[in-house]
């Protein structure tokens, strides 16, 4: 029962790790157990239409290798020196679904926000080290060398990162297709960056932007990723 009580815990600071809250996670304890069972429990998601399983946690006592060893003829035992007997090892099984976290994590992530302006935008909230694109570069406009400088940027960047480059329309509507897939930063060159070799780089989440050296870039958004 020890290790059962680990694995549950081991398990819950697994889904927790994704940066969705706890709250959003609950233990359900099976009262009906398997004939084979000493314990069961499932972690449930709060999902839009309610909570759901997402993983199973179950202690199948010694069945499994009892099976095993009746049928193999094979003995499964293991020699405990400190006990000085031997015995037939139990089994913590625990079994997620993947199509079922897949489904928690966009479900958490969607987000429809009224902005101050009155306007609206649709975001992606995913976890920063979920996000399959982790950076937009995006020349201010398409002439006087910006987006020449932005594709050095994006030279360097796209060996470490699952990077996007993009110069079409105006940079608030880039901003909300960025934020749309989920997006978690947005480096920005405009015409200051020829001047003194720094960018903007923009948040998804709370739409700040901070200017940094181009040569910090890569660094920032590693440690915003691990950080989160």
């Amino acid at each position: 029962m020890k290790w059962y009580e680990f694995w549950k815990e081991e398990r819950k600071k697994w889904h927790l790790s994704m940066g969705i809250p706890e709250s959003k996670y609950r233990f359900h304890d099976h009262e009906k157990l398997a004939h084979y069972a000493n314990a069961a429990a499932d972690i449930e998601f709060d999902f839009p239409m309610g909570f759901k399983e997402l993983e199973g946690i179950h202690s199948r006592t010694d069945f499994d290798l009892n099976a095993h060893q009746e049928f193999s003829g094979k003995k499964l035992q293991y020699f405990d020196p400190e006990l000085n007997e031997s015995y037939v090892p139990y089994v913590v099984e625990t079994s997620i679904g993947l199509d079922r976290t897949f489904l928690a994590v966009l479900s958490h992530a969607y987000t429809e926000e009224k902005l101050e302006d009155g306007s609206e935008r649709v975001v992606m909230k995913l976890p920063p080290v979920l996000a399959p694109v982790k950076a937009a570069v995006l020349p201010l406009m398409k002439k006087d060398g910006l987006p020449e400088k932005a594709r050095e940027i994006m030279d360097v960047l796209k060996y470490d990162y699952m990077c996007q480059y993009e110069e079409k329309d105006a940079i608030g509507r880039r901003y909300r297709r960025q934020d749309a897939i989920g997006t978690p930063y947005c480096i920005t060159v405009d015409h200051q960056t020829l001047e003194d070799n720094t960018v903007t780089i923009r948040d998804r989440d709370n739409m700040k932007q901070e200017r940094i050296p181009i040569n910090q870039i890569s660094s920032i958004i590693d440690k915003k990723i691990k950080g989160n």
